[in-house]
Order: C-alpha cells, then sequence, then structure tokens
C-alpha cells in the first residue's frame, strides 16, 4: 500500500472515529433575555464537551419544552407564553431544522408535551400561571408531514385549593404516555392528581377518554410536576414539586399504585424544595431526580432489580441555579444541566458502574436554557 493510500484510510478511520462518538444536542430556552429560541450544538460524547459555537440558531419564541419523533426527523416546541403555541419543524439528515408550522394551544404557558406512540397526536400540558380559567390538557393531530392542525381535544381538572396561591387553579405540568401507548398520564399540580386518559388512536375526535379509575390522588399540597416510566412499563417514578419528594409506583393495567415515597432533600423551609425533571440510566439501574429552589442538586438514587424500590446514593450540586431539566447523553457517562437561572449548561461526569456523578466538565455560556434533547 501506497503512502497515499495509506493516508486516505487513516483520514477515513478519524472520521469514522469522530462520528462515532458525536452527537446533536438541542437546547430549549426561554427568549425574554437574550434567547433566540431553539439552539443546535455539536457534543462529543468522548470528552464531554459541548462546541460553544451553536451549529444553528432557529428563531423560536421561549421554546422551552422539545419533542422529537421516533425517527428524529421531526422536532415539536411548546412555546410557553400567554396564550400558548406549540411549533412544528422538520431536522434534516444533517440535523439542520427547518419551521413547518405553529398551532394555538388554547390555553396559556404551555409546559409539557409529548407525541402518541403512533405519531399521529401531540398532548400538550398548558400550565397556566392565572387560576382563572386555569391549566389543560389538549390534544392537537399531526399529519404524515409533521404539520400542526388545530385542537381537537381538550380537558379540564378541578383544583384542590389546598395552597392558595399556588392550587387555586388547575396547573397541568406534563403529559406523558404510558410505555405501551396504551395510556396517557396528565401531572396536575394545581390538583395533587395525577389524571389517567385511555388513548385510543382510531377516535379522530376524542381520541382520549377518562381510564377506570380516572386519576390517582397524592398528598394534599404536594404538586405533581413529571412523571417516568422505566422500559418495561411494569414501575414509574413521579416528583412531586412542592412537598420535593419522588414517588414511586407499579404500574397495573394502567392504574398507578404507590410503593415508596422519599424526601429530594432534609431540609425542611420551602425555598428548598422544588422538586423538578427525572431520568433513568439507559439500563434503568439509576434514576437521577432534581431539585431547584435553594437546593439546586440532583439527587441520585439506585433502582432495585425487579422491585423498581429507590435507595438514596449521593446529592450533587449543580453548579448553578435551577436546573429546569437535565439529560442524560447517548453515551450514559455524562448528565448535562440546564441551569436556566444562572443561564449555564452545565455537563458533569458519571459513573455508569456507580450511577454516582463526579467532576465538572464543562459549564457552557447559554442564556435561559429550559431544555435538552439529544439527535444521534
Amino acid at each position: 500500500m501506497n503512502r497515499t493510500w495509506t493516508r486516505l484510510l487513516t483520514a477515513s478511520l478519524m472520521s469514522l472515529m469522530v462520528d462515532a462518538h458525536a452527537a446533536t444536542l438541542l437546547v430549549g430556552s426561554y427568549t425574554d433575555g437574550d434567547s433566540q429560541g431553539i439552539y443546535r450544538y455539536h457534543f462529543d460524547s468522548q470528552s464531554g464537551r459541548i462546541d460553544p459555537a451553536p451549529q444553528q440558531v432557529v428563531k423560536s419564541v421561549s421554546p422551552s419544552w422539545l419533542v422529537l419523533s421516533a425517527d428524529h426527523r421531526l422536532l415539536f416546541a411548546v412555546n410557553e407564553t400567554a396564550q400558548g403555541h406549540a411549533s412544528s419543524f422538520s431536522v434534516g439528515g444533517n440535523g439542520e431544522i427547518k419551521p413547518l408550522n405553529q398551532v394555538a394551544t388554547q390555553g396559556d404557558e404551555p409546559t409539557h408535551a409529548s407525541l402518541s406512540h403512533d405519531q399521529r397526536y401531540l398532548f400538550v400540558a398548558n400550565y397556566a400561571v392565572a387560576a382563572d380559567p386555569g391549566g389543560s390538557l389538549v390534544v392537537i393531530p399531526v399529519a404524515k408531514d409533521g404539520k400542526l392542525a388545530a385542537v381537537v381535544q381538550q380537558a379540564r381538572h378541578k383544583p384542590s385549593g389546598i395552597n392558595p396561591e399556588r392550587q387555586a387553579g388547575s396547573h397541568v405540568h406534563s403529559v406523558v404516555l404510558s410505555a405501551d401507548g396504551r395510556h396517557l398520564y396528565a401531572c396536575d399540580l394545581g390538583a395533587d392528581k395525577v389524571f389517567i386518559y385511555r388513548y385510543d388512536g382510531a377516535s379522530p375526535e376524542h381520541p382520549l377518554s377518562p381510564a377506570l379509575p380516572a386519576s390517582v390522588a397524592l398528598p394534599p399540597g404536594s404538586g405533581p410536576r413529571h412523571l417516568l416510566f422505566d422500559a418495561k412499563g411494569t414501575h414509574a417514578y413521579l416528583t412531586l414539586e412542592m412537598s420535593a419528594e419522588v414517588v414511586m409506583f407499579d404500574v397495573q393495567d394502567g392504574n398507578l399504585i404507590e410503593r415508596q415515597r422519599l424526601a429530594l432533600t432534609d431540609r425542611q423551609e420551602a425555598a428548598a424544595k422544588a422538586g423538578g425533571g427525572l431520568h433513568l440510566s439507559a439500563d434503568g439501574r439509576f434514576l437521577y431526580v432534581s431539585n431547584r429552589g435553594t437546593a439546586n442538586e440532583i439527587v441520585v438514587f439506585s433502582v432495585g432489580k425487579g422491585d423498581g424500590q429507590l435507595a438514596l446514593l449521593q446529592r450533587r450540586s449543580v453548579e448553578g441555579d435551577h436546573p429546569r431539566e437535565f439529560a442524560l447523553d447517548p453515551s450514559d457517562n455524562f448528565l448535562l444541566v440546564a441551569n436556566q437561572k444562572s443561564n449555564q449548561v452545565v455537563v458533569i461526569r458519571r459513573d455508569p458502574r456507580s450511577g454516582k456523578l463526579g467532576e465538572t466538565v464543562q459549564a457552557l455560556s447559554q442564556d435561559a436554557p429550559s431544555d435538552l434533547k439529544f439527535i444521534e
């Protein structure tokens, strides 16, 4: 083999090695300050570093939550503003994002969304800061080309009123599908309940109907926020924002049966209690939960094999303020935190064997980050 071919082969192998460690990171944000919308970055899963120069900036008003289709060819965002909207985008083979269309969510301050398993509907949680008319769950059809249609169904819930400042109205904070896609769960912070709906994609005008039972009650004033199912769908985990707790459930025929409830902090002051997002490691052995407020930590739990029960392993500072959301990278070797109020995305090294979080690798300046999603 001559030197020219050797150089070409070496360059080709090096390129393949670089590609093997490359991932695209999408950052949603709030645009009240300097941010312009959705940022697309290059992430190196070998070094754990984000290239500080964004590959693309997609102008959108406060795209605070991002949803990718199963094939990563479509991207959806909720625009968290009064009189909220949902936006649809196409994602090219090179990761380039192009806008498709936008529709009203018929509610205020949408904070979360999820896509049905058959990709036919986008479910949106209208949080709604104002108690009147309060929050709601809405159903938005998705066409084959990814464009959104007008809302076809809306559901509202009765608030608990336990906390007169935060629970005078319904506040749907997240909408999550079961692992098999047959049920949808709406976590209502204002109602202290998780509402359960059956999903039927063959009913275009009313794809959701109340399940039996129609809801699961949580402690008064606890404020359910985010729900997560394990890969098999046999266990689920829920954060309670106002009481800063995590709840573990068994899942039986769509119903949630509480088995365990653990505090995220030992501190008693209300300012230290602000439970947030939660994610499982790829192998399902560890659960990571954020607690914001004055705590500003990621709390790490081991997950019991078989029974799914949790045991506290670690509390790790996020080295910033208000971890709105976080994500594990595709290699599962790094955890990235969107520190909304300190304007940073912080990358923390993770030990896959012990589950514990280690050194901080990088703190990327990013105005008001709110959500993180990876395109592999």
